[in-house]
């Protein structure tokens, strides 16, 4: 067997400490499967008092984990500090410069640095793996880079954040207000430290457009990605999707379109009876549709300490086993800057909107419609009070564009008492 593979851990967090707790535990096992022994030289973290649910002793410390991935006992520097930048990004130009592979859990600095990180590596001949930044542990990265390499991908979805899909399931199950939901989110300690990232689809976002990245040969170009969070959607949405036979999750898609690539991370209704509307709790789904393979599901849990740290692993097997690839499945050289697409694919529409209860209110709305070239399907008015009157609208097959110019003409109509509310229904 061939010497140790020394690694380096720079961030001791939940999955950190995941990481080390599996070396520690299922060392043999590993060291079979990769061929040589893994091996941890030194760890560092910004609070080394901090008492931890593992055994440091025998490992060395750093301070500062650039000096961790300089050090010359370190192969492989795996960074878990996170951020888009600040010491996690400087920490590994460090360990490229050094000549070191990196394998990092950090989609928000790959999403916002990756081409950069990437002619850094490919120009210093190392690798940087990163399985662990999308879908916890799910192999979606490696599948899409090395399964289905023979493949064109015709477009890339999913359900990419779980503490969304948990607030949207709970909101779902047990009838709770948007607000309570959220809230007990946070009491279990499923949101981020800024709950924005989550709530607002950002973390999603990041991966997404690490997937886009690998999928079409692009540039990761996270700022191209349209987003918008979950903090519209009302109990009142999520009984009204259950009646039509839908389910509301946070999606998102990377698509080819004739104008560019579409890259969109929002609230959609998809059919319950499909297998991202039966997706409850904290799972992730990534539905890959290629021209070969045709459609590939892979479902898993998306975060937590165990199924993270194990995508951490087994990229730091591939690099024992001598599997050395570009980062984003090829030469960073060959990825093709975006040519940002709006999705233009016609597409029906839930509408929601409360109305003045006065006479003509509901044929204007109507009328507005009609004039952008958007037909109703079917329509409801729920009890009301004396004031407004809720009114649910499904639209025929629309075009983006045309909802966005009528949702825009009925926000500045006088019959209209809250902004009108649009979740596009995608069929999967």
């Amino acid at each position: 067997m061939d010497k140790p593979l020394r690694l380096g851990i720079a961030g001791l967090g939940t999955v950190g400490i995941g990481v080390i707790k599996i070396i520690q535990r299922d060392a043999a096992l590993i060291s079979a499967r990769a061929g040589r022994n893994i091996v941890i030289s030194a760890v560092s973290a910004r609070y080394p008092s901090k008492q931890r649910d593992v055994d440091l002793s025998r490992y060395s410390w750093e301070a500062d984990p650039i000096k961790l991935a300089q050090r010359t006992d370190v192969d492989i520097f795996v960074e878990l500090i996170g951020g888009a930048d600040g010491v996690g990004k400087d920490s590994v130009e460090a360990a490229i410069a050094a000549r070191k592979d990196v394998v990092t859990a950090n989609k928000a600095m790959l999403a916002h640095h990756g081409q950069h990180l990437a002619e850094q590596a490919e120009s210093g001949k190392t690798c940087i793996r990163f399985e662990a930044a999308v879908a916890g542990g799910i192999p979606v990265v490696k599948s899409l880079s090395e399964g289905l390499s023979a493949n064109t991908v015709s477009r890339v979805m999913g359900v990419m954040n779980g503490t969304c899909n948990f607030i949207l399931t709970r909101m779902e199950k047990a009838g709770l207000p948007y607000e309570q939901a959220f809230a007990e989110a946070h009491s279990l300690g499923y949101l981020e430290s800024d709950p924005r990232l989550d709530i607002d689809g950002i973390d999603a976002g990041h991966k997404l457009a690490l997937l886009a990245a690998i999928a079409f040969g692009t540039r990761p170009d996270f700022n191209n990605v349209d987003l918008e969070g979950i903090d519209q959607v009302s109990i009142e949405d999520i009984h009204a999707a259950a009646d039509m036979g839908f389910k509301i999750k946070l999606l998102g898609v990377a698509q080819r379109t004739t104008c560019g690539l579409e890259q969109r991370m929002h609230p959609c209704l998809v059919p319950a009876t499909s297998p991202l509307g039966q997706l409850d709790g904290g799972t992730n789904m990534i539905v890959i549709e290629s021209s070969a393979a045709e459609q590939i599901v892979l479902s898993g849990p998306g975060a937590g300490e165990g199924p993270t740290a194990s995508a951490v692993i087994g990229d730091v097997c591939d690099l024992a086993r001598g599997l050395r690839m570009p980062v984003f499945g090829q030469s960073a050289k060959n990825l093709t800057a975006i040519e940002k697409s709006q999705s233009e694919l016609p597409a029906p529409y839930y509408l929601r909107m409360s109305l003045l209860d006065k006479p003509g209110s509901l044929a204007k709305i109507a009328g507005i419609l009609g004039e952008n070239s958007v037909s109703i399907d079917r329509m409801r008015q729920k009890r009301h009070d004396s004031r407004s009157a809720p009114v649910i609208i499904v639209t025929h097959k629309a075009t983006p564009a045309a909802i966005g110019e009528a949702i825009d003409q009925m926000s500045h109509s006088d019959t209209i008492t809250d902004p009108p509310v649009a979740f596009r229904i995608e069929h999967v």
